[in-house]
């Protein structure tokens, strides 16, 4: 059973903030591990990843079979239904059109000293996805962290996709074609992030390097950040259901359930001001317990992790929601868009009982690379920004340098920064003379 918290309880200040203090990562000490699998790639290159694919993966690759030919990525899409590669095409379609609102615009004015100002976007030259392997490997992550990149204009598109035995998920080779990346390469865990952000023989170095992996996959993103840029260093998948009490138990179990299948760590928690509701949604966990077939693992999640909290009223709510700013947060109440004004930190916010946190995951339009183990007071989900960067641009006139440039030469002169302050100066004193 999940824990049950009320906040009129007197210890509840206690219990809450043990809640939010957690450790749901369950990773081993992998740190030094994979400092030795970078050490490797950076030095043997292609042979590194090879022998690393075979110990791990158990698949025997050679430099010319390390990425997927055209015609394997078109063996492995005949084998699609028609019916999955409708839904792939419409998900894409509806991710690529929320993306395409994000473009920023490049901007310039004259300020009032004469002086030409602005900025210009521009997309990374190359970026990297890893993609978990096998079949138990998610075609939505390839359309959610490759269309906003083709979408930015990142002219070069990699993926790394291990295929532990030779196995193969046809679906996310086709999510890559649909998706528009240009090279998929049959490599994972350490070695591929490694790969990927220092080049080999065979596999060009990117700029960017974003999607889900294990342990080993993050503590690797962490290592090489600064070499290249990351997205996130995502945990376990939380998600937070605030309900008053008017939507169906079982559908708010089976929400709560959503992302406890991911993980024994996830963590799914309900807010409701209806403690007899938040027991209906316990006892409708149970029963949908009974037959999921992930059972084992979402019973983990709820059990270890999950609670139910009942509140006075939706502003407490709201501001226990912003507390844990979670990754997914759902508002099943009679007015989400006036709660949702309330709150400033979560991940995603899916608005009504209509819209299950599922919807997001694929066909919604909006990115579900979110941040979690409450990052979202700080930051933000995968976007389209993620695969551009910012350039500022100025030009001073002579009339601007003469305005603006005095006060250069003192700010200058109180850093001690002698040649800064010279550069300026002798600008002012060619237009003195």
């Amino acid at each position: 059973m999940p824990v049950f918290l009320s906040s009129t309880a007197s210890d509840f200040e206690t219990q809450f903030t043990a809640l939010l203090g957690a450790k749901r990562e369950d990773s081993p000490d992998v740190d030094d591990v994979v400092a030795g699998i970078i050490a490797d790639v950076r030095a043997r290159g292609d042979e590194a990843v090879l022998d690393l694919t075979k110990k791990f993966d158990r698949l025997d690759l050679t430099p010319a079979s390390m990425a997927f030919t055209q015609d394997e990525i078109e063996a492995e899409c005949t084998k699609v239904s028609q019916g999955d590669r409708a839904a792939l095409e419409l998900a894409a379609d509806r991710i690529r059109a929320y993306h395409a609102r994000q473009l920023p615009e490049d901007a310039e004015w004259v300020d009032e000293s004469g002086a030409t100002l602005g900025w210009r976007w521009t997309p990374v030259s190359a970026a990297g996805l890893y993609v978990p392997g096998g079949l138990a490997s998610y075609p939505s992550s390839v359309l959610m962290n490759a269309i906003p990149a083709k979408v930015a204009g990142v002219p070069r598109l990699a993926i790394a996709v291990p295929t532990p035995d030779g196995i193969v998920n046809p679906l996310v080779l086709l999510a890559a074609r649909i998706a528009g990346v240009d090279e998929i390469y049959r490599i994972g865990g350490a070695q591929a992030i490694a790969a990927l952000a220092y080049g080999t023989q065979t596999v060009a170095a990117v700029d960017k390097i974003t999607g889900p992996g294990n342990a080993f996959v993050a503590a690797a993103k962490r290592r090489v950040f600064g070499k290249v840029g990351i997205d996130m260093i995502a945990g376990p998948s939380e998600i937070l259901v605030i309900s008053d009490g008017t939507a169906d138990p079982d559908w708010l179990a089976l929400d709560l359930m959503s992302q406890a299948e991911h993980d024994e760590s996830a963590q799914s928690i309900l807010i409701t001001t209806d403690e007899a509701h938040g027991r209906d949604v316990a006892e409708a966990v149970t029963e949908r317990l009974k037959t999921l077939a992930r059972r084992d693992i979402a019973g983990a999640s709820w059990r270890d992790f999950g609670a139910i909290i009942t509140v006075r009223d939706l502003d407490e709510a709201a501001q226990l929601s912003d507390r844990i700013a979670p990754e997914h947060l759902e508002l099943c109440v009679d007015d989400p868009n006036a709660l949702s004004a309330k709150i400033t930190h979560a991940g995603a916010i899916f608005l009504g009982q209509w819209t299950p946190e599922a919807i997001g995951d694929y066909v919604g339009g909006p990115n579900h690379v979110l941040p979690t183990a409450r990052s979202a007071r700080f930051s933000s989900g995968l976007s389209v920004l993620d695969f551009m960067k910012r350039t500022t641009l100025a030009q001073m006139s002579p009339g601007a340098l003469a305005a603006i440039g005095p006060a250069a030469e003192v700010l200058a002169a109180s850093e001690s920064l002698e040649a800064h302050g010279l550069s300026v100066t002798a600008r002012l004193q060619k237009l003195n003379r």
